[in-house]
């Protein structure tokens, strides 16, 4: 009877699989195929240097076991299962899947005038061609720091698409003229009864303005699954009428979208460049500030010493930059530039805590820079410390959302009991991360949950 009723639900999963395919495949949104695997049976990486995604070395001498979804143990060489199916890595080097803590899904396939005017549907297409080409870079997580992304990441989660896990943000949360407040000067001026916006409309960022909304604006991303929340505690590049050296939001509204977030059990980060902005989040309670890269040296000390995660992007005037067209807004990216370098000098001086993000915005040919992005971390730190960044230590940010986090089991390691998220590759990490550049060569096998999404050993 067993059998009979795992052939039936068999057929019903590949009839199911036919039609999302038959649905989805016309815009290149079919889930990538998965390579053949012996149902039930355990797999054995075999042959293979380790980086475990915590110690800043490479291990030989240990096999990786993997069952259903997760990693089951580390035995030594010959020791595995006999039953287990074998997978040779040829004395490659294996790492865990890549975090990037600061992506956003439904946002970086697309132009902002597109975002901000065509039909969501499109946006939505786009995000899952997108979410498919992530994971096929090695990105098997993502932290989205803001954009409606609750429905691709079920869509993912569910199989209809292909993709990394997503810990969602949901809408990013602004003060009116803050940095996620993108209405035209003619929409002004607002009154309690205005309708809301296109971008509010479609869960992009919403505009909450006291303690009140602020606590209101919090409880919706909540309430619609946010791993997190985004707040914007400062002015931005992309928004153009907001001062890059402005504070946004008073430290009452902040401590408003902690307190609850911390009553759901998870935390709140915050979008802000500047020292005052950095400061004020810190003192309300905020885990992670998101870029910095203006901060000066008693904020760092203080994000050190209040153990709040630093997520930074190696924003550097080169060719990967976000294109900016309006002069307001390169004139602002300029600005960030020229603080970038410090900011990592002052990071590694005062051992403030690093995560990886590339914060790829509005950008659909910049996506293809995701790993050099990751690639120019190694200018300021030594490879493996810059993978940890995309790996282990990403993972110990992605775990403060608790509970609330979507996921059950650690993320970004190689470690008994982690999730079997997974790549074998061609390239000595330890020396150098320019294989990152070239994923389509460079990625031998891609596991995300026990599943192996691409194999070319």
């Amino acid at each position: 009877m067993r059998r009979i009723e795992a052939d039936i639900s068999r057929r019903q999963m590949l009839g199911g699989m036919s039609a999302v395919v038959g649905m989805f495949a016309g815009f290149g949104l079919a889930p990538q195929d998965v390579q053949a695997q012996t149902p039930g049976a355990p797999i054995l990486l075999t042959n293979l240097r380790l980086f475990d995604g915590e110690t800043l070395a490479m291990r030989e001498g240990v096999e990786i076991l993997i069952e259903g979804e997760r990693i089951t143990a580390l035995p030594p060489v010959g020791q595995g299962p006999q039953d287990a199916q074998r997978i040779d890595c040829g004395g490659r080097a294996v790492i865990p899947g890549l975090i990037d803590a600061h992506w956003h899904a439904t946002l970086v396939g697309v132009s902002q005038i597109a975002a901000l005017t065509q039909d969501i549907g499109f946006v939505h297409l786009m995000a899952g061609r997108e979410a498919g080409a992530t994971l096929m870079r090695g990105f098997t997580t993502v932290r989205d720091m803001g954009g409606p992304a609750f429905g691709l990441k079920l869509a993912i989660d569910k199989g209809a698409v292909t993709g990394p896990r997503i810990f969602p943000s949901g809408a990013m949360i602004s003060q009116t003229g803050g940095h996620g407040d993108f209405r035209l000067l003619s929409d002004l001026p607002r009154f309690p009864d205005t309708p809301p916006g296109n971008i509010e409309r479609q869960g992009v960022a919403l505009i909450a303005d006291g303690v009140d909304a602020v606590l209101r604006a919090t409880r919706e991303q909540l309430m619609k699954g946010a791993s997190q929340i985004k707040i914007m505690a400062g002015g931005g590049v992309s928004s153009l009428y907001d001062p890059l050296d402005g504070v946004q939001y008073t430290e009452a509204e902040m401590r408003a979208a902690v307190e609850a977030a911390t009553d759901w059990g998870t935390y709140v980060s915050a979008h802000v460049y500047t020292p005052g902005g950095i400061q004020r989040a810190v003192r309300a309670g905020v885990k992670s500030i998101e870029h910095g890269q203006l901060a000066d040296e008693e904020s760092v000390v203080m994000m050190a010493g209040e153990g709040a995660w630093w997520s930074i992007q190696p924003f550097l005037a080169d060719e990967d930059s976000n294109p900016k067209p309006d002069p307001i807004q390169q004139a602002k990216q300029a600005q960030v530039f020229q603080g970038t370098v410090r900011a990592f000098e002052l990071a590694k001086k005062h051992g403030a805590l690093l995560a990886f993000g590339t914060d790829i915005l509005f950008n659909p040919a910049g996506t293809a820079s995701q790993g050099r992005q990751l690639a120019k971390f190694a200018r300021f730190m030594s490879p493996l410390e810059a993978l940890h960044k995309a790996t282990g230590a990403a993972g110990s940010l992605l775990a403060l959302s608790g509970t609330r986090a979507p996921y059950d089991g650690r993320l970004g390691v190689i470690a008994e009991g982690a999730l079997a998220d997974l790549l074998v590759i061609d390239g000595d990490p330890a020396t150098d991360l320019a294989w990152l550049d070239t994923p389509d060569a460079s990625l031998r096998v891609i596991i995300k949950g026990g599943r192996m999404f691409k194999n070319i050993l």
